[in-house]
């Protein structure tokens, strides 16, 4: 088909698009009205008085066990972007890199992807005299570390059983095992693309995207998993003790779907509504909220402003770390 003859198919799509793009915003804000409804019927439904106590109640300990692994988690997905300075082959220090991927994640968190995973990221890498593909290389690595991982360690605990939905649900148990194996055959399909695949290279918007090799996405896989069980694993700590981990866990990585459908920042009430009404009939709701303000608070605001600082050191040590483009 020539170029005169495709031309008009390209136009026919502009009507359809204009129509979207008049009912996306009155649509989003109907969801938005939804929500704060639904937040606000939640609200009346909390003992706050429970909440509060719960919070006054928290040893010195368990606050000091949660810290430790968010600091863990942070590490963890700092690593993500030093398997980024390996596949873009880019002579930077571990340095140069940790701080960059723990501020970026920490404003990610807070922020959404595209003020923390994106623009943080092409500020401090540029100041670090990454190019703008490369930056692309990096992020697109980061991002198919975190999902690949959830696919891999979601597949494994909706697929074995261990999370179990709550009577009257219209997506049952058996479902949820379902979605676990399709999850498990994503996550096996890249490493057998990593592994088979002949074609290695391709274009998207002018960004190359080169195929990792099975070992990098075997590191992937382990290490965005990693990091989702040790988010988790914060939320154990802070919650009531006859919670069981993999039920905890199986909450968070479906509350991890409703925060990206619903794009709020930092899934602010998203995930506690998704807590509350899947873990309510196992323990009171006061108990449930107050171990997830104290999540909020550890995994969240704090690192946060560690990171602010960080950032300003970093910007004021910019010209230190950047690399040389002058030959030897």
């Amino acid at each position: 088909m020539s170029h005169s003859e495709a031309q008009p198919a390209s136009h026919s799509d502009t009507p359809g698009k204009h129509h979207w793009h008049r009912w996306k915003r009155p649509l989003t804000m109907l969801f938005f009205l939804a929500l704060i409804v639904l937040f606000t019927m939640l609200a009346q439904r909390i003992e706050w008085n429970e909440v509060f106590d719960t919070l006054a109640d928290f040893k010195v300990r368990t606050l000091i066990i949660a810290s430790g692994v968010t600091l863990a988690s942070f590490l963890v997905y700092a690593c993500f972007d030093l398997i980024g300075r390996t596949y873009i082959r880019q002579n930077l220090t571990w340095r140069q890199i940790l701080p960059v991927g723990i501020i970026s994640y920490a404003f990610n968190l807070n922020l959404s992807a595209w003020v923390g995973g994106v623009a943080m990221r092409y500020r401090l890498y540029s100041r670090l005299g990454v190019s703008k593909g490369n930056i692309a290389k990096i992020l697109g690595l980061s991002l198919a570390t975190n999902w690949f991982g959830y696919m891999v360690i979601a597949g494994a605990v909706f697929s074995s059983g261990l999370m179990r939905m709550p009577p009257g649900w219209k997506v049952s148990s058996n479902a949820l095992q379902d979605v676990g194996i399709l999850l498990l055959l994503l996550s096996m399909g890249y490493l057998a693309a990593c592994r088979y695949s002949r074609r290695r290279k391709w274009s998207v918007r002018g960004v190359e995207i080169i195929l990792p090799s099975l070992r990098m996405a075997i590191l992937q896989l382990a290490l965005g998993a990693l990091n989702w069980a040790l988010m988790a694993a914060v939320i154990f700590t802070l919650l009531p003790s006859k919670l069981d981990y993999p039920l905890v866990l199986g909450v968070l990585l479906i509350s991890a779907i409703a925060g990206v459908i619903t794009h709020i920042p930092a899934g602010l009430g998203v995930l506690e509504a998704v807590f509350v009404a899947l873990l309510q009939h196992e323990v009171s709701r006061g108990s449930l909220v107050a171990g997830l303000i104290a999540y909020r608070a550890i995994y969240f605001i704090l690192p946060l402003l560690i990171t602010v600082v960080m950032y300003l050191v970093v910007e004021a040590k910019a010209k230190s770390l950047r690399i040389s483009k002058k030959p030897r």
